[in-house]
């Protein structure tokens, strides 16, 4: 997996890449297949707004967040990431196992 963290009037530090890190570290213990992450953190006013584009086999997925700390919005993106991942990875379950011969009746 690949990550890339860029920062819009934001300097990343070195706390923020590591806590990141290890908050996108759990998306790949729910789905192995993720080829490419790339996390945006902007500061407009007084909105703390953390993007994510994640590139996994057969699909792109966009999250964006905002709140007034930066910390909660990586959280709330990360939450979101997850719950979308989780949607894609059982959809594609369903579409392997449903013309399963294993799953069709047959007359004898």
């Amino acid at each position: 997996m690949n990550l890339k963290l860029t920062g819009n009037h934001v300097e990343i530090t070195d706390a923020m890449r590591d806590y990141v890190t290890s908050k996108i570290s759990k998306i790949t213990r729910h789905f192995d297949h993720v080829i490419d992450v790339s996390v945006i953190l902007s500061v407009e006013k007084l909105k703390q707004k953390a993007e994510a584009n994640v590139h996994v086999r057969g699909k792109d997925i966009f999250v964006e967040t905002d709140s007034e700390d930066m910390y909660a919005s990586i959280d709330s993106l990360v939450d979101k990431l997850d719950r979308q991942i989780l949607k894609h990875k059982e959809k594609n379950l369903e579409r392997r196992n449903h013309g399963a011969l294993k799953d069709q009746d047959f007359e004898q």
